[in-house]
């Protein structure tokens, strides 16, 4: 297995930029529950983690370990969320981004901030650079995709708790046969995307 690592956020550090912020959101996918974003600021010229790589490659297990080790490691950490109503009314891509301007508005100052994705056209992101894959290649990225994802599952634990048919303790709120089957037979929360296809198709 390929880990990320550090040589675009050495690069940055050489150019004299330390406080090098990196991106990742979880959620886009999800049929139901906010999108949310962490950020992460890294100790100039530090080394790597043991085990740090993108979160979807993890247990879950690992992923809490891990989420405190990049906790008390970091400069800083900052998570952002958008809600389900954001996410009707902007579309999921653009609240996403707002999302991800959030988790960046509680690290304070960064120098650029490196994003999981495509290209962003928005200036109030500040100094970024998109990476494509970003959490399999970049470690500031991989740090924030543990965080991320370790947020939103222990959110959406907490709104199975609410509505316990649909699953969310173990999917996440993503589309399985389980999600879409309760979806059917008991019909949408005030979680659920509406404006997603297969919620308006099954709820």
């Amino acid at each position: 297995m390929i880990l990320p690592g550090l040589a675009v956020e050495r690069d940055f550090w050489a150019r004299g930029l330390t406080r090098i912020a990196g991106v990742d959101e979880v959620g886009v996918g999800s049929l139901s529950g906010p999108v949310v974003a962490a950020a992460v600021v890294l100790p100039p010229d530090c080394a790597a983690l043991p085990g740090v790589r993108d979160s979807k490659t993890l247990s879950a297990s690992q992923r809490e370990t891990l989420y405190t080790s990049v906790c008390e490691f970091a400069l800083a950490v900052g998570v952002g969320a958008a809600s389900v109503d954001e996410i009707e009314r902007l579309n999921v891509r653009v609240a996403s981004h707002l999302a991800m301007r959030r988790a960046l508005a509680r690290v304070g100052p960064y120098d650029i901030a490196l994003v999981d994705g495509l290209p962003i056209a928005d200036p109030e992101f500040g100094p970024l650079r998109t990476i494509v894959d970003g959490d399999a290649t970049s470690y500031a990225i991989a740090c924030a995709s543990i965080v991320a994802k370790v947020v939103r599952d222990r959110l959406m634990r907490k709104l199975a708790t609410r509505h316990p048919d649909y699953g969310w303790d173990h999917n996440a709120g993503y589309g399985t046969s389980e999600h879409r089957a309760a979806l059917l037979a008991r019909g949408v929360t005030p979680y659920h995307r509406r404006t997603f296809a297969p919620v308006r198709a099954l709820g």
